[in-house]
């Protein structure tokens, strides 16, 4: 088995009514990337990541300088990375 990478996100700045949960759903699953993410009060968005060490790190990447196209990232926070055995998630998905 490969090595999975894991950690939680959260993303401030415009990333509320810009479809940015919707474009981080594609964005994951276009690199094999589970997970989920959600709105918060604090007009944030927040969510966990897990996925191979290559397609992470393009996740991460992705999460912190990309975005939806209308968003504006301010600054993404990622928690400790940690390696697990296997995927706890089945895909990506949006909570409410």
């Amino acid at each position: 088995m490969s090595t999975i990478l894991h950690c939680d996100f959260e993303v401030f700045g415009i990333v509320q009514g810009v479809s940015f949960r919707m474009f981080t759903e594609k964005q994951a699953k276009k690199l094999g990337v589970r997970g989920w993410c959600m709105n918060t009060r604090d007009d944030t968005v927040k969510g966990e990541i897990q996925g191979p060490p290559e397609a992470f790190n393009q996740m991460k990447i992705w999460l912190e300088k990309t975005g939806s196209p209308t968003s504006r990232i301010d600054k993404a926070i990622f928690g400790q990375i940690k390696e697990i055995e296997s995927f706890t998630f089945d895909n990506f998905s949006i909570r409410y």
